[in-house]
């Protein structure tokens, strides 16, 4: 119960409270028609005039879809608990005749405004703000004021907001007089890009063009991968470059002039959280980055460099396929056409005799709709409803002859650290502390609801396992990766570290007539130190860095990137086969 309370009070004290007093309002009205009902049943002239009060919350309701949806260009579906609640209160008012049957429906509608009021907590963003009729200069200040009160990590990664906006406000001025939107999207991008948060977004109407943007994607026939031995070498590439002499393998020395690295160091600053994973991405990014035409040195065949020109062909496809290859992650421009790959989360299947497979994508038991399995899991701590599809699929596993399993959390989108700890706690027969959710309150932590932790049943503490991870696996997907580290009998394995965020998404600011909008976290997730979990100081180290690095030389990046292997899978069959006989 104390952990349910304070997961409740987390969540309220968290959000911004004007639609939860909207709330309050019409179950007041609700509560006060109900009252009056009693008292006045037996008198038809009064009971008229309660049934027309009754049309009172959806005026209200009507009201309310004026400012916040037409007005404030807010989505509805946020707030279909407050309508359902208005609507309910009108149909127990069709009952108003009936004595028995009045009753029965204001049971009912009791219970059901108990489930509104739960749902409205998940669905509404904790913080939202609409500047999108304010100037460029007026709008990007009160975003700036409105993340210094609410980003949740301000402290922790000593960020200045004051002076962020110094250093900007030159670029939005001039996006300003030159009524440049795109100019202001890159200050705005760039802007929360230095708060290295992988839930910091920044989005722009799609409907927009970004030909002058900073952040194009440029196309230039090929993508750049860096190896462990630090040779930089082509990937993806396209017939305009192989007949150039460029192909899968070759290693790349210059970028448009400069040295490889220094190329590499000089693009914009793309908010990647870990800077050792940044630094390896970097390359890929630089593959995009330049004028019409860039020089590019490389090895030839020959075994010296050469120098050829490199001319933009247009929309980038070769980095976006590198990524996407990566991060296991489909590149997808909604959940809808996401969801096959979606569909195959909490699969299991055997890999060889011995070797079991469990795919993690999202800590969410549904990624299209809210289901009341994850809201009572998140509240109490206890998700039992996906403890139990593990169990079944790992039983099933162990039933088929599984001695070791690899659990692949590549590209895992997050939900739930939850049900991180349901996985960890069937693994191991200990108690391990996962997560807490936490407020902030003049610049400090506070811990209100700590038993979200993995609590071991040992059913399968035997099992050896390697847990794959990468930069794509964010939010959820980075608890569950440190859950699992924690235990004796997994391995956190992978080509780079965990992506190293895992705060609470829930802020939202809407710019420049609704077509900026900028996400960030501003609810709390604190560890045993009352700090917050997993996220980078701004020192940008990895706080849950993988424990074996998975070696990417040049036949690995061409085993993925050329032949279409799952390197890194068929790397954790061979590591836990061979390191266990």
């Amino acid at each position: 119960m104390k952990t349910l309370l304070g997961s409740l009070y987390q969540v309220i004290y968290t959000m911004d409270k004007t639609h939860l007093i909207w709330f309050a309002v019409f179950a007041l009205i609700a509560l006060t028609l109900g009252i009056l009902h009693t008292r006045i049943k037996g008198d038809e002239n009064k009971l008229k005039l309660w049934k027309k009060a009754s049309f009172v919350p959806i005026f209200l309701a009507l009201i309310h879809i004026i400012i916040y949806v037409i007005a404030g260009k807010e989505s509805i579906i946020s707030f279909l608990p407050i309508y359902a609640l208005a609507l309910m209160t009108l149909i127990a008012t069709l009952l108003g005749k009936r004595k028995i049957g009045y009753k029965v429906v204001t049971v009912i509608t009791f219970l059901l405004s108990i489930a509104c009021f739960i749902a409205l907590l998940f669905m509404l963003p904790s913080n939202t703000y609409n500047f999108s009729e304010k100037s460029y200069t007026e709008s990007f200040h009160l975003m700036a004021q409105a993340m210094d009160k609410t980003y949740i990590l301000k402290e922790w990664k000593d960020v200045d907001f004051s002076a962020l906006e110094e250093k900007y406000m030159p670029m939005v001025e001039e996006a300003e007089n030159e009524k440049n939107l795109t100019k202001y999207y890159d200050a705005v991008k760039m802007f929360c890009n230095e708060l290295h948060d992988g839930h910091v977004g920044v989005e722009l109407d799609s409907n927009e063009e970004t030909n002058n943007s900073i952040f194009k994607n440029n196309e230039y026939g090929l993508c750049m991968v860096h190896l462990d031995n630090d040779e930089v070498i082509a990937v993806n590439t396209l017939p305009e470059v192989n007949q150039l002499g460029i192909e899968d393998g070759t290693v790349i020395t210059k970028w448009d002039g400069k040295p490889i690295k220094a190329a590499a160091e000089s693009i914009p600053d793309m908010g990647v959280p870990v800077k050792e994973n940044a630094e390896f991405l970097s390359y890929i990014y630089l593959s995009a980055y330049g004028n019409e035409t860039v020089d590019v040195s490389f090895i030839n065949k020959e075994g010296t460099e050469q120098t050829v020109s490199l001319q933009n062909i247009g929309e980038n496809t070769t980095c976006i396929k590198t990524l996407t290859t990566y991060s296991h992650r489909p590149n997808a421009k909604s959940i809808e056409e996401a969801l096959p790959w979606f569909n195959e989360n909490f699969s299991t299947k055997m890999l060889t005799d011995n070797v079991g497979y469990l795919r993690l994508n999202s800590e969410m038991l549904s990624v299209q709709s809210i289901e009341p399995g994850d809201i009572f899991g998140m509240l109490t701590g206890n998700h039992k409803e996906s403890k139990e599809i593990f169990r079944k699929g790992l039983t099933e596993l162990k039933a088929q002859g599984m001695e070791y399993l690899v659990i692949d959390l590549r590209g895992n989108t997050g939900g739930l650290d939850e049900i991180g700890c349901a996985l960890a706690s069937l693994l191991t027969n200990d108690y391990y502390f996962g997560q807490g959710l936490g407020i902030r309150k003049n610049g400090k932590y506070i811990d209100v609801s700590p038993d979200h932790a993995v609590h071991g049943t040992g059913e399968f503490a035997d099992i050896k396992a390697v847990a794959l991870t990468n930069f794509a696996c964010v939010s959820a997907g980075d608890g569950t990766s440190l859950y699992l580290s924690k235990l004796p009998n997994v391995t956190l394995a992978g080509i780079t570290n965990p992506n190293g965020s895992n705060q609470a998404v829930g802020g939202a600011i809407t710019l420049a007539n609704d077509k900026i909008k900028v996400s960030y976290p501003v609810s709390l997730i604190l560890n045993e130190n009352d700090e917050p979990n997993i996220d980078v100081k701004a020192d940008r180290i990895s706080r849950n860095p993988v424990e074996v690095h998975i070696p990417f030389d040049k036949n690995a990046a061409l085993e993925i990137f050329h032949t279409g292997e799952d390197y890194e899978l068929n790397w954790a069959i061979n590591y836990l086969t061979q390191s266990n006989t």
